[in-house]
């Protein structure tokens, strides 16, 4: 099941394990059993804390593997083969159930402690959705850390008859004591405050007392962490604040554009940003979304949880998320069968009909990949040429699964009231109505910026709502900059975010320095 050289890696992690764990597997007669009983006998040859047995338990998804220990009665189960992007998370699964020391904040490892109600947590991925794994670990490490607490990774293309049952079109999926809990990206913090009321309010008095920043980021993607690194190298007290770190680039499965790097992945990349900006000394704060700008002895940034940040200057990255159809059922069946994110639902829809909407670089990309694993893709175009790079055009067409209507205007999605069931759209040609019969419908579509709270701030926008900036990044505030994707630069691009996130910053940078003391800043 495990190569040697994956062996010998797990072997040098696994010798920090300090107390027993038990892999209780529950097999049926399927070939997924096989490779997981397969799966946790190489894992118990590679340390003698490892203990594989049957699991007692006759309720228990099969085929499962169940970490356990049997010193604090915590229990991690993954439903179905955890491998892919979900073999991190059984790896973590084993240290933190071992006694391994996480790398959550000591608040954090408090909070999770603290918890005194049952909480049984089951969440449905795909095994090549790269934003599960997010939640999936931190649903893991709650479990690992308070017996009160139960985790189940649940694959969705592995049990089919659930995923229907629960009406789940998207992924992660999580369920809390058998009710839905929440759907899409969760951060450790973002869960431990729903679960728990008080947390919220703790971490924004937190906030509240942090002293003024020199340099404010408001974003973590590629933009934003480089304006942090460059602040930070200037000396500058510098802080990024960002709902999710990483941005767009974590949903993003494969990068072949980055300069000097062959290949990547998103959500590697997103690992080595962070791990670079914490080489420095900025403080980042997670999970914490920005609401209003205003002006008062220096910029402030108030927070949704109500906490206000004070900073001498500010850069702008807050960045893009997909844009939507804006037609009648899109709303009512986002998560039900409409999605966003072929490479994280796409398992989802195995063997049935699915659309794409949009024939661009995205949307041909989208239909190529899931031609390997739906019936049929149907592409829909708005205008009469398709804006896609040729070679995507002639690898679609090459497909016999693949059908792409240029000229297609989509009017609404269809749906039975749980699901969808298709959608209608005009052939912009002839002005006729046509439905197509779908499971499935994937938008790509381009971007939005996230600036619509920047509306009331007196920052100038564009009509598309982008934030104007100059040759240095300014915009038309003084000292606040701007970068990246929530900007007019033309082109939205991993290595033109990083580079623009540069410029503003040194913009910040050179502003600052050509301050006095007695000078005032002041919202036009």
């Amino acid at each position: 099941m495990l190569d040697t050289n994956i062996k010998n890696q797990l072997k040098s992690h696994f010798a920090a394990i300090a107390d027993p764990v038990e892999l209780l597997i529950a097999l049926d007669d399927s070939k997924k059993s096989i490779e997981i009983d397969n799966l946790a006998n190489d894992i118990a040859s590679l340390s003698d804390k490892f203990l594989v047995r049957d699991n007692p338990d006759s309720g228990v998804r099969r085929p499962s593997i169940t970490v356990s220990s049997p010193i604090r009665d915590s229990q991690i189960t993954f439903a179905g083969v955890p491998m892919g992007h979900e073999f991190t998370s059984l790896v973590l699964a084993l240290l933190h159930t071992g006694g391994h020391p996480s790398k959550a904040s000591a608040a954090d490892l408090e909070q999770i402690k603290s918890l005194t109600q049952p909480l049984e947590f089951e969440v449905y991925i795909s095994l090549s959705c790269q934003t599960c794994p997010q939640v999936v670990q931190a649903l893991n490490l709650m479990a690992a850390n308070n017996s009160n607490i139960k985790a189940t990774m649940i694959d969705g293309a592995l049990f089919q008859d659930e995923v229907e049952q629960r009406n789940i079109f998207a992924v992660p999926a999580v369920y809390l004591n058998g009710q839905p809990f929440s759907q899409g990206a969760m951060s450790l913090t973002d869960i431990l405050n729903k679960v728990d009321s008080k947390g919220a309010e703790r971490q924004a008095a937190s906030l509240n007392e942090k002293s003024q920043f020199d340099v404010l980021v408001v974003g973590g993607g590629p933009a934003g962490a480089s304006a942090a690194i460059y602040s930070a190298r200037k000396g500058l007290n510098t802080g990024i604040v960002a709902d999710r770190f990483g941005g767009q680039v974590a949903d993003t499965l494969a990068i072949e554009n980055f300069i000097s790097i062959k290949a990547t992945e998103g959500p590697k990349l997103v690992a080595q940003l962070e791990e670079h900006v914490k080489e420095y000394d900025v403080d980042v704060m997670h999970n914490q979304r920005a609401v209003g700008l205003s002006y008062k002895n220096g910029y402030e940034i108030t927070l949704e949880n109500g906490a206000v940040l004070s900073t001498k200057s500010l850069v702008l990255a807050t960045g893009a998320r997909w844009r939507e159809m804006n037609v009648a059922g899109e709303q009512q069946y986002r998560g039900h069968g409409v999605a966003y994110c072929p490479h994280c639902d796409g398992p989802l829809f195995k063997g049935k009909p699915v659309a794409v909407i949009g024939g661009g670089n995205s949307g041909i990309e989208a239909a190529i990949d899931l031609a390997n694993i739906v019936e049929h893709v149907t592409v829909l175009e708005f205008a009469d040429t398709l804006r896609a790079d040729e070679v995507l055009i002639r690898k679609a067409k090459s497909l016999k699964n693949i059908t792409i209507i240029k000229n297609a205007q989509t009017t609404e999605v269809l749906g039975d009231g749980k699901k969808v069931t298709g959608l209608s759209y005009t052939d912009r040609i002839s002005g006729e109505n046509k439905q197509l019969n779908l499971a499935g419908i994937f938008v790509q579509i381009g971007l939005i910026p996230n600036t619509e709270w920047l509306k009331d701030s007196n920052v100038e926008l564009s009509q598309f709502g982008e934030i104007i900036i100059d040759a240095k990044g300014a915009t038309s505030l003084a000292g606040v900059y701007a970068a990246g994707d929530a900007t007019t630069t033309p082109f939205k691009q991993i290595i033109i975010a990083m580079g623009s996130g540069a410029t503003a910053s040194l913009g910040a940078f050179d502003y600052l320095i050509r301050q006095t003391p007695s000078e005032e800043q002041r919202v036009a």
